[in-house]
């Protein structure tokens, strides 16, 4: 085998979480290539940024916090985050000399003879000492089951389908979530097409960001459910709160953001409650329902590992999957962003330095 197909570490996924935990491994002494490597699904630097929809720019977006080592020189708010993001992560692979493998998207990762894992890809297998994933969850889109979907005649997509609004031009379209990115594709498409905006709970408007108290008390809560090994929450599904930007402000105006509970039923043309507070009856045609529903976790080729807890998630221990020191989950629970994914990074580099010390093989070194 060769040599770079043997390493101590395999980082799965190049977004952020894992040029984060690159770095990091570099700094703990982790030789790029022969002591590590990054296996990454996509065709390009970027991660998920990259196929974000093209109206998403830096003034819209959740703020991009650095990568650590290298700042990113913010562009104007205007431009789009699907062309400048991508192009920073293609720098800081090349700025720190990154050993990022792509296209290799991992099948599965399988316990292997001895202290290793086998992490099973398309373009050939890799074996390493341990594991950090670092997925995402941008390429597992999130839609309910709802009754006649089926029947629905008209055209429906999540999130991660949309483009633009002009698709949508002299339509109606019902937007499904109570999330930040429902709230700002609600108002993109309701200046060229009628909408409806249906949540399960009532929204509740925050002015501001979120303060660190706000934070803190999410990222709390994000912690306990994966330390008893529940799913974890969005941070709108925690809070209850949205973001009251200028954008949304100029929405709420206009009367865009006028919220009816979830509907009971889709029909062949449109969406049907029969249930509700006063809501009985009700009817709304549509031609297209957007479903901005969230996401879940991209950890389905660790099933071989046999991570899941009863409460069907993963339970963690910081950065490691509890009872597990060679697996680490980056960007995963109270990591899922882009700060908290930099910070865990820099974990597990520590964590994984530490164990390969103590059971007496040391990192590889240049």
């Amino acid at each position: 085998m060769r040599a770079d197909r043997d390493v101590d570490v395999v980082v799965i996924g190049g977004g952020q979480a894992g040029l984060s935990t690159a770095w990091a491994l570099a700094r703990q002494g982790f030789d790029p290539g022969s002591g590590f490597v990054v296996l990454d699904a996509d065709d390009a630097p970027g991660g998920a940024w990259q196929h974000r929809w093209p109206s998403l720019t830096l003034a819209t977006t959740h703020r991009v916090h650095d990568l650590p080592g290298l700042p990113f020189e913010q562009p104007e708010a205007t431009t789009p985050a699907v062309a400048s993001v991508p192009a920073y992560f293609a720098e800081y692979e090349r700025h720190f000399d990154l050993p990022v493998h792509r296209p290799v998207r991992v099948r599965a990762v399988h316990r292997a003879a001895g202290d290793r894992f086998r992490v099973e890809t398309d373009a050939g297998d890799w074996t390493a000492r341990a594991i950090v994933n670092a997925t995402g969850t941008w390429t597992r889109p999130f839609v309910p089951r709802y009754p006649g979907q089926e029947l629905f005649r008209g055209r429906q997509l999540h999130t991660v389908d949309y483009r633009d609004p002009a698709e949508f031009a002299g339509r109606h379209v019902v937007v499904v979530g109570g999330g930040a990115s429902a709230t700002q594709l609600l108002g993109e498409i309701s200046t060229v097409a009628s909408t409806t905006w249906v949540t399960r709970r009532p929204p509740v408007w925050r002015e501001g960001p979120f303060d660190e108290d706000v934070g803190r008390e999410v990222v709390a809560k994000v912690e306990a459910a994966v330390r008893e090994g529940r799913s974890p929450g969005s941070v709108v599904g925690l809070t209850g709160l949205l973001v009251s930007t200028p954008y949304i402000r100029e929405g709420r105006a206009r009367g865009v953001f006028a919220r009816l509970p979830m509907f009971d039923r889709l029909t062949e043309d449109g969406v049907a409650w029969d249930s509700g507070d006063g809501d009985e009856g009700r009817f709304q045609p549509a031609d297209a329902i957007l479903w901005a529903t969230g996401f879940r976790a991209a950890v389905q080729h660790l099933a071989p590992l046999r991570l899941r807890a009863p409460g069907g998630g993963i339970r963690m221990d910081g950065t490691q999957v509890a009872g597990e020191p060679r697996v680490h989950l980056v960007g995963y629970g109270p990591s899922a962003s882009t700060i908290g994914a930099n910070r865990a990074g820099q974990a597990a580099a520590r964590a994984l330095r530490r164990l390969l010390r103590d059971q007496g093989e040391r990192p590889r070194t240049a």
